[in-house]
């Protein structure tokens, strides 16, 4: 027998047992029981479809709701490099930032901006820009996006890496696990350029994910670019 003061308490306030889901089981189950095996429940089955039904819905409301947290997040992240590089006023403190402060706001541990240039030999001028500048032939960018296949170039290249030589990385190259890669323009009658985000958590940049945030960043990125080079 249910003691009285509970049963008053069910009956002054059933909606309590209609609310909690471990309950209503335990009472379907316990109803069930009661019926016998030879007795099938079709209200009992339904309440377990949509229960069912129900924590998927669960589930996807939270992986939405993850997402859209991860999106903003990621927004923020690119709209403060964005601020960050449009500050330095000359093109060497402009790498400085690029190579300091935004690397550090995209959490990357490398950055390397390559430029192609027809002009063969050294450029000493450049040294004492530091190691984020890197000079090339023309032809390396599409070889590098490409990775030695015959594929269309995009304006965003994401992808898990474990780069063969030092051509672009120097002594970090032994430690890049992942690079996004951005194809730059800069614009008619020049050769184009391209900017390498390397990380070291082979996870960070995959084939999988968008590159929506990263594009925006590469075309503020290229056509800040353009003001220096003009």
């Amino acid at each position: 027998m249910i003691e009285p003061d509970l049963r008053d308490r069910i009956l002054a306030e059933p909606e309590v047992l209609l609310e909690d889901r471990d309950v209503m089981n335990a009472l379907v189950a316990a109803n069930e029981r009661a019926m016998g095996a030879n007795i099938v429940d079709l209200r009992g089955i339904a309440m377990q479809r949509l229960e069912s039904r129900l924590d998927r819905l669960e589930d996807t409301h939270r992986s939405v709701i993850a997402a859209a947290y991860e999106n903003l997040a990621g927004t923020n992240q690119v709209h403060r490099a964005i601020l960050q590089m449009l500050d330095p006023l000359s093109f060497e403190d402009f790498l400085r930032v690029l190579a300091g402060d935004v690397a550090a706001t995209l959490r990357v541990d490398c950055v390397r901006l390559v430029l192609e240039t027809r002009q063969e030999g050294e450029f000493p001028a450049l040294r004492r820009l530091g190691d984020v500048l890197h000079v090339a032939e023309p032809g390396f960018v599409g070889r590098y996006l490409a990775g030695g296949r015959n594929i269309p170039l995009r304006p965003v290249t994401l992808r898990q890496t474990m780069p063969e030589g030092d051509a672009l990385y120097g002594d970090r190259a032994g430690f890049v696990r992942s690079e996004a890669l951005l194809r730059l323009d800069f614009g008619a009658g020049r050769l184009p350029g391209m900017l390498a985000l390397g990380a070291e958590d082979p996870h960070q940049f995959k084939a999988t994910q968008g590159g929506d945030l990263l594009a925006f960043f590469g075309g503020v990125f290229e056509r800040t670019m353009r003001r220096w080079l003009s």
